[in-house]
């Protein structure tokens, strides 16, 4: 069975009733309907490592498909090294987070609007990589008491064009058909074989096969797809902002990445007037997977 972390645990205050989804996460119901609304939040999972209160936590962000162990590592790291308080958090519909029929970055900052004033975590420094990014970059833009600073991920606050064709994945994954009482090694040879089909890149099978989850003797998958490819295009759009984030920002690009283009620099100098661009070579997308200590060396860096 899925297993979720303690300390989400919080006041239900603004979930509403919730019950359990077909894959066993919590299901938050939809506040549609509620005319000029903000949306409801959900309750988010998150791991909380300690450290010293009297500097800005730093809160991670994780992207599309991804989920907060994907910095467990960098996030244990930057503890030790800095000494500050470290979160992790699932975003909604990811990871042990609740599903909920809503997917947008309003949604997603309004749950961070919750959550981190509830943790004590204000004003904190915020990275997030690509979706996360972008939930990030709403955020510090709605609500910049809540950010010290921010950091965004190979990401920008513009339309997302990549190589990875994110609807096709999602048909790919919907499709999977596993077979009820198989193993897990076996599930995830049957999981990777299907999308092998749409999807070339084995590690971008791999990193989606994290997704794949036994519970009651069944896999399935903990992400939301039908809420993900019913709102895909929010997800790799950016909402439209006039105001500005006046604080400390950095775009930490990867080098062999094509998700932010020369093209986008205007946007971000008029929504970031003090952003820096810093460029970590040989690294993809996934910066943090693919050169771990330069990532921690440029926040480090961000931060003296």
């Amino acid at each position: 069975m899925l297993r979720w972390a303690r300390a989400w645990r919080l006041p239900c205050r603004a979930l509403g009733p919730c019950n359990l989804g077909f894959s066993g996460v919590p299901v938050a119901h939809s506040s549609s309907g509620r005319s000029g609304a903000e949306p409801r939040s959900v309750l988010l999972s998150y791991k909380l490592l300690d450290g010293e209160a009297a500097r800005p936590a730093l809160v991670f962000l994780h992207g599309l498909f991804g989920s907060k162990t994907n910095f467990n590592s960098i996030a244990k790291a930057l503890a030790q090294q800095t000494g500050r308080r470290v979160l992790t958090v699932d975003a909604r519909n990811h990871g042990d987070s609740p599903h909920s029929p809503e997917m947008s970055y309003e949604a997603m900052s309004q749950d961070l609007q919750d959550l981190l004033p509830q943790l004590g975590l204000v004003p904190c420094v915020l990275i997030g990589h690509s979706m996360g990014g972008k939930t990030a970059m709403l955020l510090a833009l709605q609500r910049p008491e809540l950010v010290e600073r921010l950091i965004a991920v190979d990401i920008s606050p513009v339309e997302t064009t990549s190589s990875s064709d994110f609807p096709s994945y999602m048909a790919a994954m919907r499709a999977v058909d596993i077979p009820d009482e198989v193993s897990r090694s076996s599930a995830r040879k049957l999981a990777d074989e299907q999308l092998s089909t749409v999807i070339q890149d084995m590690a971008e099978r791999q990193f989606l096969l994290t997704n794949l989850v036994e519970v009651d003797g069944r896999f399935v998958w903990r992400v939301n797809l039908e809420a993900l490819a019913q709102h895909v295009d929010k997800i790799l759009a950016f909402p439209s902002r006039q105001e500005s984030y006046l604080g400390p920002t950095l775009f930490l690009l990867g080098g062999n990445s094509q998700y932010v283009h020369p093209s986008h620099h205007a946007e971000i100098r008029r929504l970031f007037p003090q952003a820096q661009m810093q460029t970590v070579p040989n690294a993809g997308h996934w910066i943090h997977a693919d050169c771990p200590q330069d990532f921690v060396a440029a926040i480090r860096g961000f931060l003296a």
